[in-house]
């Protein structure tokens, strides 16, 4: 088998977070794909022709060509850099400090951000149950990352170095969700609140958060149906299915 790229790329994805991130990469590199729409209500993610694809069971997974396959949103995103990006316009050169700068904001996205405030708005939107301790928690965490965010987007425009990263895709495809979730004040996050609309601006992510066609839904859209899912969790409260109650 010869090595990628292969230039054939087929993206499964949904609209979520994790989907939106690969996304924007896909779409700020302007590299041609097909973007293939997972259907998660249904659980298509767990046919078995996906789990061929990745194992996880999870969205997003990407192709290129027949057989090269790559899961879970950070590796795509790093995939999609080191094989397309040679001009290092979202990336910095490996092995430089800035790299692994990079490298640390994209992970703390992948095992801090993204893991935390998923939670939360599972509970907060989501849960079969209402549940003050899982709310207060995730949600206690999620301000606590933005914080984390802020110390740097204080006084940078960019989480690394002097440019626009695949470290900034990943953090603002979940903070950009956190008003509409979890109802949090960005405004009380100056630096993220600035550095989420220089990246909202931009062409690139506003085409991304159309994909998959048919699949995205308008801001607005998407904050009616979000408050008619916290108000059937907050619904849940002083009923049998609270478990707030002694």
């Amino acid at each position: 088998m010869s090595a990628p790229p292969y230039n054939k790329l087929t993206y499964y994805t949904a609209a979520t977070p994790n989907g939106l991130k690969p996304a924007i990469v896909l779409e700020e590199l302007g590299v041609p794909y097909e973007a293939r729409a997972i259907d998660i209500r249904k659980n298509e993610q767990k046919e078995e022709w996906f789990l061929a694809i990745n194992p996880n069971g999870r969205i997003p997974a990407l192709k290129d060509g027949d057989d090269f396959r790559v899961f879970e949103s950070g590796a795509i995103m790093l995939y999609l850099t080191d094989m397309y990006d040679k001009e290092k316009k979202f990336t910095y050169p490996h092995g430089s400090q800035d790299y692994y700068e990079m490298m640390s904001w994209l992970m703390f996205q992948m095992g801090g951000l993204g893991p935390m405030q998923g939670q939360a708005n599972h509970f907060r939107a989501m849960a079969p149950v209402y549940s003050a301790y899982g709310i207060k928690r995730y949600l206690d965490e999620t301000k606590r990352l933005l914080g984390v965010l802020e110390i740097r987007l204080s006084k940078a425009d960019w989480l690394a170095g002097d440019k626009y990263t695949i470290a900034d895709i990943a953090s603002f495809s979940w903070a950009r969700g956190a008003p509409l979730f979890l109802d949090i004040d960005i405004s009380e996050f100056p630096g993220v609140d600035r550095w989420l609309k220089r990246i909202e601006e931009r062409p690139a992510v506003q085409r991304a958060k159309k994909v998959p066609a048919g699949a995205a839904m308008s801001d607005e859209d998407l904050k009616q149906l979000l408050q008619s899912m916290k108000d059937r969790v907050d619904a849940l409260k002083g009923t049998e299915k609270d478990e707030s109650k002694p």
